[in-house]
């Protein structure tokens, strides 16, 4: 964890590093164009917020790399070492550590900072775009590296397919409870069924009294089997009504009646 935060700085120190020495390159360029002072801030102004973003997303990529276990180590038998990582964040500073070689005899400072950022923005560019990338190509075709990826993908594919059977016989295991409970609710509660489709059907009966019934049996319901109980008792009657009285509309009382047993709610009006 220690060694990941001391990289995760000092690649957050070359970076900036890289950026200034990528700025200082580009006024230079322009100053040396004949472009204006008050031109450069104003273009330089409009290029910090698109430095900043393409700095935030480069450093995202490059901390999961560092902190995250992407990178096996018998695939990337160097990439992914200590050495390797320390060597990757501090190019920057190495790049302008051996511009001093280059930069021997130079008399103005001008010169000596534009050395810096030459060989700094040098430097970067090979490791980072062309070292950093050939080496790990390199890596993978090894013959130990793709033995090993071969059978990495292969197992994880293996666990894939044992948690989707996992996921599958689970959901078996539910739908078969959920088919055991409603055949053994329909013989429990078939009287309750055909006592509700009588409470329905009679036109003359106290409806006060034939709503306290009603509650009654929902209550018995929803301590057998809670709200499932409760619904396959209500598709029963509503079939048996239908079944024994072809001729007459069925009006559903029985969704108001046990409004507020248990998680049981009326449906909405509007």
């Amino acid at each position: 964890m220690l060694r990941q935060k001391i990289l995760r700085s000092i690649h957050i120190a070359s970076t900036i590093w890289f950026i200034l020495c990528v700025g200082y390159i580009f006024v230079i360029a322009l100053r040396q164009a004949g472009v204006k002072w008050w031109i450069v801030f104003s273009l330089s102004g409009h290029g910090v917020l698109v430095t900043f973003l393409l700095i935030s997303l480069y450093l995202f990529a490059i901390f999961r790399g560092i902190s995250s276990s992407q990178k096996v180590q018998i695939e990337h038998p160097l990439t992914s070492t200590t050495y390797y990582a320390v060597f990757y964040v501090v190019t920057p500073f190495l790049g302008a550590v051996s511009s001093c070689l280059g930069m021997i005899g130079e008399e103005t400072i001008s010169q000596y900072l534009l050395g810096f950022a030459m060989g700094t923005l040098g430097t970067t560019f090979m490791v980072w775009v062309i070292v950093d990338p050939g080496i790990g190509l390199i890596e993978m075709l090894l013959p130990a590296s793709r033995k090993h990826r071969a059978q990495r993908l292969a197992q994880a594919k293996t666990e894939r397919e044992k948690k989707q059977r996992d996921s599958e016989h689970l959901l078996a295991q539910v739908l078969e409870k959920e088919e055991t409970d409603r055949q053994l609710w329909q013989e429990m509660l078939k009287s309750q069924a055909e006592e509700l489709v009588s409470l329905l059907a009679n036109d003359r009966i106290d409806f006060v009294q034939a709503e306290r019934n009603a509650i009654g049996i929902g209550a018995s319901a929803w301590q057998i089997g809670g709200l499932n109980c409760m619904r396959e008792l209500r598709n029963m009657t509503i079939e048996i009504y239908k079944q024994t009285n072809r001729n007459k509309a069925f009006v559903d009382y029985i969704s108001f009646w046990w409004d507020g047993i248990g998680s049981w709610r009326a449906p909405s009006l509007c």
